[in-house]
């Protein structure tokens, strides 16, 4: 047997022998991504709402993405109902929350780690000028939630419509005034459903493209020419 057949040979041993390990790290490496983070948490914050919440009076629609002027907008779910729609946005995040409502940027803070992330509520601004505009609704009756999932601790204080855990269903159930009738409540679902963009990959890889694009573009902003470093 020469060295090339012996190394093959043992390789081929290895292989027979750890083929487990192939399927295993790349396994933990989609269970550590943001990706999985973030399919796990609306998953947590959907089983709230739709376990939660009667049906009869509540129509929850979830992974929405709908067309704007400048490229998409991703919502993770909205509740319709005759007490307004609630427009939420998921966090599944770990360790202390700090934030205020105006602050541009929050922060998460883990042992010494420190990590900022855009202002969640700011971020589902955007989602709530959405829907107003495509459904011609009185902005007054879209309500914006944050709802955190994880191990995070708010360290500050906070609007009562970011939430942790089941709180997003507590929210929603503390309006009682009624803005829309059953039939508007049904013609606003049929809009969503209507307008909303087929959920697939592709419509998914066309929202981070855009995400992307805009990133790039701030980071663009910040370097040019005579800027201060």
């Amino acid at each position: 047997m020469d060295v090339s057949q012996a190394i093959l040979q043992g390789l081929t041993q290895t292989i027979s022998t750890f083929w487990y390990l192939f399927l295993l790290l790349p396994a933990l490496a989609i269970l550590k991504s943001k990706w999985f983070k973030g399919v796990t948490g609306e998953f947590i914050v959907n089983s709230f709402l739709r376990f939660s919440l009667p049906k009869e009076t509540y129509h929850l629609i979830k992974n929405v993405t709908l067309s704007t002027d400048d490229g998409t907008t991703q919502i993770d779910h909205i509740v319709v109902s005759k007490f307004g729609i609630f427009v939420i946005e998921t966090k599944n995040m770990k360790g202390w929350i700090f934030g205020t409502t105006k602050q541009k940027h929050w922060t998460q803070k883990i042992y010494n780690h420190t990590n900022k992330f855009q202002n969640p509520i700011h971020q589902n601004y955007k989602h709530l000028k959405t829907i107003e505009h495509q459904l011609q609704v009185p902005f007054d009756s879209v309500f914006s939630i944050v709802a955190f999932v994880g191990e995070s601790v708010f360290k500050t204080e906070i609007p009562e419509n970011v939430t942790h855990g089941g709180g997003c269903v507590r929210y929603i159930k503390s309006k009682a005034e009624v803005h829309f009738t059953d039939q508007q409540v049904d013609n606003y679902v049929a809009a969503i459903e209507n307008g909303r963009l087929e959920p697939n990959f592709k419509t998914n890889l066309r929202h981070v493209k855009h995400v992307s694009n805009i990133i790039d573009a701030k980071q663009q902003l910040k370097t040019v020419p005579g800027d201060k470093k």
